[in-house]
């Protein structure tokens, strides 16, 4: 028989540290401070050490694109002790040249 793991389970299944505890309290606690404040259809998130909110739209706008080889997934491959799911032989395809950043 052949079992299948579905990798999405994978990545959920690293138990949480005391970082990501406290930073999604952290979240958790601004979320709830702009909804009492009446903010509606924002998202709360980390911008260079300072918790912000981005409206949704912004968040949406474009889709993220993350490198498979790059450096931010391996990072997020290592911290979290997630093993690589690709056959063997398997290749990229490569990333399209987005110039969305530009419009920004």
């Amino acid at each position: 028989t052949i079992k299948y793991i579905d990798p999405t389970y994978m990545v959920r299944s690293v138990k949480a540290n005391a970082y990501d505890s406290a930073y999604a309290s952290a979240l958790a606690e601004h979320a709830v401070h702009g909804a009492m404040a009446g903010l509606t259809c924002v998202s709360v998130v980390r911008m260079y050490s300072k918790t912000v909110y981005i409206p949704i739209h912004a968040c949406v706008t474009h889709a993220k694109r993350v490198n498979p080889l790059g450096r931010w997934f391996g990072r997020m491959a290592f911290t979290t002790g997630q093993p690589r799911f690709e056959p063997a032989g398997f290749k990229y395809p490569p990333m399209p040249k987005d110039d969305y950043l530009k419009k920004i």
